[in-house]
């Protein structure tokens, strides 16, 4: 029986389109293989989706589900709340400082049997 598992981070401190970088290199990878990628990713994101990744791992195994058969089946990067703040300008003015915020919702599935890894 086949079971898809979650993970979800919301209101992660990073702008959704740096996050989406990181999102489409583990896309449609094997667990193992995404793990490897996001080990070696220069990007700030990385360390916080690694991490969701692994949750979602614990809540497969919790599944009773292996983890060895897993791969990423959909990650979603989408807007979250926006915190404003201000900045003073000239002459007496403000500009708003939009500080964005992601969120971040990962779905792993298990490879059927005959499937090669990608």
């Amino acid at each position: 029986m086949k079971k898809d598992i979650t993970a979800k981070l919301n209101m992660y401190r990073q702008s959704p389109r740096k996050v989406r970088l990181v999102a489409g290199a583990v896309r449609g990878k094997a667990v193992s293989d995404a793990l490897l990628v996001l080990d070696f990713l220069n990007k700030r994101a990385s360390d916080p989706v690694k991490k969701l990744m692994n949750s979602a791992i614990a809540n497969a195994k919790s599944l009773g589900v292996d983890a060895g058969n897993l791969f990423v089946k959909k990650i979603t990067v989408d807007e979250g709340a926006i915190l404003y703040r201000r900045r003073f300008r000239a002459r007496g003015r403000t500009m708003p400082i939009r500080k964005r915020t992601s969120r971040i919702s990962l779905i792993l599935a298990e490879r059927e049997q005959g499937t090669p890894n990608p």
